[in-house]
């Protein structure tokens, strides 16, 4: 049994299965999910697990060479947009309806509890070396 990081099996298996250049879409309970991408749904209840609490997880976990979010978050979800600037200097923004459309060549889709607005951000991974 691990003892540290992210103890969901179906999350851990499905982290160690990306590669360089996948994309993986963190994501609000209220996010539309494609059909295609692999889902692991942590959603329990609104707000658990909170959408910063997963991309810290992830992001303990991942290479991220690249990060992409909706435009709306500046405006409309303060907090999220201000822990997306902290981890991605270079953050890509686009409109909502087109990360929407992204997410669908998504390699995984993780859904978190988070009930506030536009609190998503689509990974790109990188490489360790």
């Amino acid at each position: 049994m691990k003892k540290a990081g992210i103890l969901n099996r179906h999350l851990s298996g499905a982290l160690a299965e990306l590669g360089h250049g996948d994309g993986v879409l963190v994501c609000d309970a209220g996010m539309p999910v494609p059909d295609g991408p692999r889902v692991v749904d942590l959603a329990f209840r609104a707000g658990v697990p909170s959408f910063a609490e997963v991309l810290d997880g992830l992001l303990a976990e991942l290479v991220v060479e690249g990060a992409t979010a909706a435009t709306e978050v500046r405006d409309s979800n303060a907090a999220a947009a201000a822990l997306l600037d902290g981890y991605f200097p270079a953050l890509g923004l686009v409109p909502h309806e087109r990360l929407k459309e992204l997410s669908a060549g998504a390699r995984l889709i993780v859904r978190t509890g988070e009930a506030r607005p536009y609190a998503n951000v689509l990974l790109r991974c990188g490489v360790f070396f």
